[in-house]
């Protein structure tokens, strides 16, 4: 598949409620290996790299998976192509500035993709909408078994999987979840809950991972810890405390709803009004209207059939995807800034004011009922 009719195409992630799926946006799971006896990516000369390239990707594109996949070599991928991917959650913005010697291959439903000489010989990732952290592990462990049959992987007795981060090391396994939480951000419990799950061996990150910003109240929350636990103690580890946290989203929009409904009211009606009117507006204030409004959506203040249309444009505003929308060379911030007003105003356009604008008499509905 050429890389223009894989990028015409959403990603599967995105499309449909999973479990879960109004706080937990997606569950991902990276597993890290290497091919033994070859020096790490960051170490390796040119023509190491491309050696192991060269052992690496036929075997990769042979994955039962990948039939119909996006398979490119990184030096045959233009700038905006690389970012649109890494938009979409499935390069990460190290591969991204890879070139001859690295490739990615993906599948067309763009739920499982294999980088090639990023920090490690192969990065494995599978994504799925809602809270499936399960059903990922099912489906990048079968790829992963594959691959090991048909490939020498770099492995220890004692230490596990040997990968080119230390912190990797062992089950070479990183588990997430992305949760957009704006009743805990709205109730000023984020940094309690962070807190409390920095000190139980998790990490909190932003949207595009580490040393990124948490913008639109969008959180993912990943396991630290490699060495010394199993697959399992890790997954499971990590599905009681994401559970607890839904939980504890689900009171606070609750509470929220029950005693400052009039400030639930006036965030969603203000992010409705500022989206559909606004003439510039950057990335970062787009998202976190959005995330009122898709707040309101779970509430039932908006039809129900509006959210994949919503959770959708949490990607189609990030500036890869503008500037492949309307078709233009590199945008300076003001122009991009310009051009997402205006596509946030055509896509809402269809979008019908909250609810609660129509009668002041109606009862708060049940959030954990949509």
């Amino acid at each position: 598949m050429k890389p223009a009719e894989f990028l015409a195409k959403p990603s599967q992630w995105l499309i449909g409620d999973g479990p879960e799926g109004n706080i937990v946006v997606s569950s991902r799971i990276r597993f890290a290996r290497n091919i033994k006896c070859k020096p790490f990516p960051g170490w390796g000369k040119r023509n190491e790299r491309l050696e192991v390239l060269h052992i690496v990707w036929p075997v990769v594109e042979n994955l039962p998976q990948m039939h119909d996949a996006l398979s490119v070599g990184m030096d045959s991928l233009g700038m905006l192509e690389k970012q649109l991917l890494v938009e979409r959650h499935l390069i990460s913005r190290e591969h991204a500035a890879k070139s001859i010697g690295s490739a990615v291959v993906i599948t067309p439903e763009q739920t499982l993709s294999i980088m090639i000489n990023e920090e490690d010989h192969l990065r494995i990732q599978a994504l799925l909408g809602g809270f499936q952290l399960q059903q990922v592990f099912s489906i990048i462990n079968q790829a992963d078994e594959y691959l090991e049959d048909k490939l020498d992987y770099a492995f220890s007795e004692q230490l596990g999987y040997l990968t080119a981060c230390p912190t990797n090391v062992g089950t070479g396994m990183r588990a997430s979840a992305m949760l957009h939480l704006p009743g805990l951000f709205m109730s000023e419990q984020i940094p309690k809950i962070i807190n409390s799950v920095n000190k139980i061996g998790l990490a909190v990150r932003g949207i595009h991972g580490e040393g990124t910003e948490a913008m639109g109240n969008l959180f993912q929350v990943s396991n630290q810890t490699t060495l010394g636990e199993s697959e399992e103690d890790i997954l499971n580890h990590l599905q009681k405390v994401i559970s607890q946290i839904i939980e504890h989203e689900k009171n606070a929009r609750l509470s929220l709803l029950e005693k400052r409904l009039n400030f639930v009211h006036d965030t969603i009606g203000r992010a409705y009004g500022i989206l559909l009117h606004c003439a510039s507006i950057n990335s970062k204030e787009a998202l976190n209207l959005l995330s009122s409004i898709k707040l309101g959506l779970d509430c039932g203040f908006f039809p129900s059939h509006f959210r994949q249309f919503i959770d959708e444009l949490f990607i189609e505003i990030q500036p890869a995807h503008l500037q492949k929308f309307f078709n233009t060379t590199k945008l300076n911030p003001q122009e991009r800034d310009c051009l997402r007003a205006q596509f946030i105003r055509q896509k809402l356009s269809h979008l019908p004011p909250p609810s609660f604008l129509h009668s002041s008499n109606q009862p708060p509905p049940n959030p954990q009922n949509n």
